[in-house]
């Protein structure tokens, strides 16, 4: 069971194409959001689709992959594992994020 214990799984299109960074250490970040979407019926009976964005980070070679192969549209599978983070503002506020840390991904449509 402690494989599962922080474990994300998440199938979605991405909103923008991803940043990429190279740090100064040699190491490569991706940062980008999915789109996950979760269709019902509301009381009227009418199809309401909610749409849930998620920001996702990878390192290295994963990184490298998405440089290479991912753009804007395009329907991914992630996992990886969920992290809170925060940070402060050049105006002295402090702001709370919740990432998903990516570690595998599988390309997926044409």
């Amino acid at each position: 069971m402690s494989a599962i214990r922080n474990k994300v799984q998440l199938i979605g299109n991405l909103g923008n194409d991803p940043e990429i960074i190279n740090l100064e250490s040699g190491k490569m970040l991706a940062r980008f959001t999915i789109a996950t979407n979760e269709s019902y019926k509301n009381n009227k009976g009418e199809k309401i689709t909610d749409t849930q964005w998620h920001n996702i980070v990878a390192w290295g070679k994963t990184a490298e992959i998405i440089e290479k192969y991912v753009t804007k549209g395009k329907e991914v599978a992630i996992e990886g594992k969920l992290t809170s983070r925060s940070y402060e503002t050049k105006e002295g506020e402090k702001r709370y994020i919740t990432e998903i840390v990516c570690n595998e991904l599988l390309l997926l449509g044409k």
